[in-house]
């Protein structure tokens, strides 16, 4: 038998809550879902407020002051090791006594620690069967992902909000991040980051001999251009790096998320697929140079930098596949040119 849903908690007026928002598993999504945090906060200033994320992307919220605690997990692998993995998770939220639960994840698996864990007020969409699991289930509604995550605090009486994404870091890790620019050679003028990889899939990237040919390009107009990436792109960057001139700087898999976001923040554009660095970019008002094709820029572009995007839209975009069936036409359809132009409208 379910536990019934709490009353009488008076929301609006009660702010000594104790409240956990267990945010998205990918770096893009959680940036997005940022606004929730402040929204939280802004609307129950005295509560606790939670954020429950896996590691590493957790890290992104190391400095945020609109929440009090940092939950992070890691990922339950399966078979016994699962079994425990999730017990302490359980046992964690149980420890926290909860008064609200703010599920900005559609998964079964989410609700279902909540429930376990005794989180009193369970919020989030309805799907994967996990509806029984909450006490309120919002309706989703269309639009930019920033926005449907929003709508979830309608339970709360807190309705969607003008809030952009936003990240923090501290003047030290600005240093630490100049410091690693100087090291491998920067030593000023125009900062032009190119990100040419996405966790999704190679649908998601614009050609590599592209991004080349832009950085060629960039460098020659005396420019520095910084290569960003993860582990899993180390070796497409390294394809496009290979053999340019000086002022190129190939960071792909020497950083973490934090000094990853510092970078970003340093440059004066960048140059990005639909990514989790197209969404750290916009969150500092970085300017943007965003290439979509097989996704939707009107739900995950970048928020509050719609004129940053390049998409062709041809009839078969946005498809969401990871990778292309037929002949690439919406990336192969932006040109270098264009890019390089975008580019140097900002710098």
């Amino acid at each position: 038998m379910l536990p019934p849903r709490p009353q009488g908690l008076g929301f609006r007026t009660v702010n000594w809550m104790n409240i956990i928002v267990r945010m998205p598993n990918w770096i893009g999504d959680l940036v997005m879902a940022t606004p929730v945090l402040a929204d939280v906060r802004k609307n129950f200033p005295q509560a606790s407020i939670t954020a429950m994320c896996r590691r590493p992307i957790c890290a992104l919220l190391e400095k945020d002051g609109a929440i009090d605690e940092l939950f992070c997990f890691s990922k339950p692998v399966s078979g016994f090791v699962r079994r425990e993995e999730e017990r302490d998770i359980v046992e964690t939220l149980k420890e926290g006594k909860f008064d609200v639960g703010i599920l900005l994840t559609n998964s079964f698996s989410s609700a279902w620690w909540f429930w376990q864990g005794g989180v009193k007020r369970r919020i989030g969409f309805s799907g994967h069967g996990r509806s029984l699991l909450l006490t309120d289930r919002p309706k989703r509604g269309q639009g930019h992902q920033v926005e449907v995550y929003k709508r979830v605090l309608e339970p709360l009486g807190i309705g969607v909000s003008e809030t952009a994404p936003r990240l923090f870091v501290s003047e030290q890790e600005m240093g630490e991040a100049r410091e690693l620019l100087r090291q491998r050679g920067y030593t000023g003028g125009k900062l032009v980051g190119i990100n040419p990889g996405a966790a999704y899939g190679s649908a998601k990237c614009w050609p590599e001999e592209r991004f080349r040919e832009v950085a060629l390009r960039l460098i020659g107009e005396g420019m520095t251009v910084v290569f960003f990436g993860d582990g899993a792109t180390a070796e497409l960057v390294k394809r496009i790096y290979i053999g340019l001139p000086n002022g190129a700087i190939n960071l792909a898999g020497a950083t973490n998320l934090r000094e990853l976001m510092c970078l970003i923040r340093l440059c004066d554009v960048l140059v990005t697929n639909d990514s989790g660095p197209m969404h750290i970019g916009a969150a500092f008002g970085v300017p943007l140079v965003a290439l979509f094709g097989s996704t939707d820029d009107l739900v995950t572009g970048p928020y509050g930098q719609a004129e940053a995007v390049i998409h062709k839209r041809p009839s078969c975009s946005p498809c969401f596949k990871r990778v292309c069936p037929i002949d690439f036409r919406c990336m192969k359809g932006i040109g270098v040119e264009e890019v390089v132009e975008r580019v140097k409208r900002y710098v």
